[in-house]
């Protein structure tokens, strides 16, 4: 997705090349021209830092994507836990226990959706190079859609809503809410002090995983590296035709003993050479661009919106919640997983 627009560069390319080419070939201005030893040794440089920008996306981006496996893991354990501790095999406690954890599973719900929020939002330093993340087709960005009270009042009671929402980490709370009634629900005997402890521990995963992914969310890629492969790549571009063309030019010298006319064309042929050479070196940068900030809502981000729906459709299957109230899948527009 990071290749719509290309063409406008490409575009922008063949006139650098072109243009480069008019004022060497056509105005003789022959001394336009730099040596093509150290643009290579530059080209070196510029890949090798474009190529650790790139790793150092790369790893972001899948750490993210891991963060998330694991959320999915921990979430369907916890609901699984959770109904498989009670004594709900006593008929006269099965209807209150059947509440009880519809109201866990509903509070997990709105942790989820309270962290896909957090983590969708705008910081300063997200796609702050111009064209890193453009795109020519729409997407679905659900949390641009809807506000986060209207996604998580119907899951909380009253008390709860307006607690979680007066608070500065909402995720936070609602696992605090969570430990909060299951040892409530423990102390009204109807959870096993063993099974408490495990649920603790899935708690404390959990809590673990959302401290991951807002490191991740609030710690940017530091931008002295960001920058200087940018500047890096820009000042390759620049100076890349005016080490390329006296090349071609002496190329063309040659070639002009045995076939004229082509020879006396062929400098003309570094255009497209050179717009390819330009175009991959830009695109190694934006393959890094794009994987800097993976929550931030990009077609290249992690599609954390359907991967908490995703967990939301499952832990309520798991309790057998009734069909009609179990959310659908959100729309991906364009194929594109938000």
């Amino acid at each position: 997705m990071f290749l719509s627009g290309q063409s406008e560069k490409l575009s922008f390319f063949a006139i650098i090349a072109t243009l480069f080419t008019i004022v060497y070939e056509l105005l003789d201005m022959r001394w336009l021209q730099v040596p093509l030893a150290p643009v290579g040794l530059i080209g070196t440089a510029v890949a090798f830092m474009v190529g650790f920008q790139n790793n150092a996306a790369y790893d972001r981006i899948w750490e993210a994507r891991k963060i998330w496996g694991g959320i999915v893991n921990a979430s369907r354990s916890l609901i699984i836990t959770v109904k498989d501790s009670f004594y709900m095999h006593r008929s006269e406690a099965n209807k209150d226990e059947s509440e009880t954890l519809q109201i866990i599973t509903h509070r997990h719900i709105a942790w989820l959706t309270a962290l896909r929020y957090a983590l969708r939002t705008k910081k300063p330093w997200e796609a702050s190079y111009e064209g890193a993340h453009e795109a020519s087709f729409p997407y679905n960005i659900p949390e641009h859609r809807t506000t986060l009270e209207e996604e998580i009042k119907p899951y909380l009671s009253t008390e709860e809503f307006e607690y979680v929402m007066s608070t500065d980490n909402k995720p936070n709370s609602l696992i605090s809410l969570q430990s909060k009634h299951l040892r409530q629900v423990t102390d009204e005997k109807k959870l096993w002090d063993f099974s408490l402890l495990n649920l603790q521990q899935m708690l404390q995963e959990l809590t673990a995983l959302q401290g991951k992914a807002e490191r991740i969310k609030n710690f940017p890629y530091p931008k002295q590296y960001g920058s200087i492969g940018y500047h890096f790549v820009h000042i390759f571009m620049w100076l890349l035709p005016m080490a390329i063309i006296p090349s071609f030019a002496k190329v063309g010298v040659n070639i002009a003993d045995t076939h004229p006319l082509i020879g006396e064309l062929f400098v003309w042929f570094n255009i497209p050479f050179t717009v390819i050479v330009i175009w991959v070196f830009n695109t190694m940068l934006r393959v890094g661009l794009a994987g800097e900030n993976p929550f931030e809502g990009t077609p290249n981000d992690v599609p954390i919106s359907n991967i908490a729906r995703g967990i939301t459709r499952d832990i309520l299957q798991i309790i057998e919640e009734d069909p009609k109230n179990v959310p659908v899948p959100f729309e991906n527009m364009n194929d594109i997983q938000m």
